[in-house]
């Protein structure tokens, strides 16, 4: 059982929770993890960079000149690459990049990126984040409260706009609903601010499944 202390917005401790790594998948599956991690890097690559081909470019397919007696090199047509203006010799083509893994498999590296940030003492969890209204310097307030001051995923039950709006603004944090967590995200972040309903969200969702 992992044992984690629940803070409030002024960074005084009001709450305890056990979390049982069973919940969790009970280990950090390392090899899923880096698959995850991998499909991450791979859907955001856009893959649209093209150059032209000799098929591509404007020009002749008439030979150049002769192939003998002019005292020149031997050439082709214009529009080859050996040539300024020519198609490339090995043009590049849109490609998609992207890979895909099995509904259940994202789940599983989600909670291991979610244990491996347990068991290096990364998560930190927070009674509450309401906001009346956008304002970054009250975030910014109770993440110091919280002694946050590292890149930080922020992790909430429901979309709030509010929180949204004051986080925007401050470098390497995001905030983030508990359905949209994925093994990606989670790594790309040093830590893990939970609110309370959040992670029992989380709890409650792997042990139904």
């Amino acid at each position: 059982m992992i044992d984690l202390t629940v803070y409030n917005a002024d960074g005084k401790e009001v709450d305890r929770l056990q979390v049982d790594e069973a919940a969790l998948g009970g280990s950090v599956r390392y090899p899923l993890l880096k698959q995850a991690i991998v499909m991450y890097h791979a859907n955001k690559r856009v893959g649209t960079a093209a150059t032209k081909g000799r098929s591509m470019v404007a020009g002749s397919g008439k030979k150049l000149f002769r192939q003998k007696g002019t005292g020149n090199a031997r050439v082709g047509n214009k529009r080859t690459g050996k040539r300024v203006g020519g198609g490339m010799i090995f043009a590049k083509s849109p490609r998609d990049f992207r890979k895909s893994m099995p509904r259940k498999q994202r789940r599983l590296a989600r909670d291991s990126a979610i244990l491996a940030k347990l068991l290096g003492s990364n998560v930190v969890v927070v009674d509450g984040l309401r906001f009346d209204k956008p304002k970054t310097r009250d975030f910014v307030n109770v993440l110091s409260n919280l002694k946050i001051d590292r890149s930080c995923l922020v992790t909430v039950a429901a979309q709030d706009v509010n929180l949204c709006r004051s986080a925007r603004n401050v470098p390497k944090v995001a905030v983030m609903p508990v359905k949209e967590l994925n093994a990606g995200e989670i790594c790309r972040y040093h830590k893990m601010l939970f609110t309370k309903e959040a992670i029992l969200s989380v709890l409650s969702t792997d042990q139904a499944s």
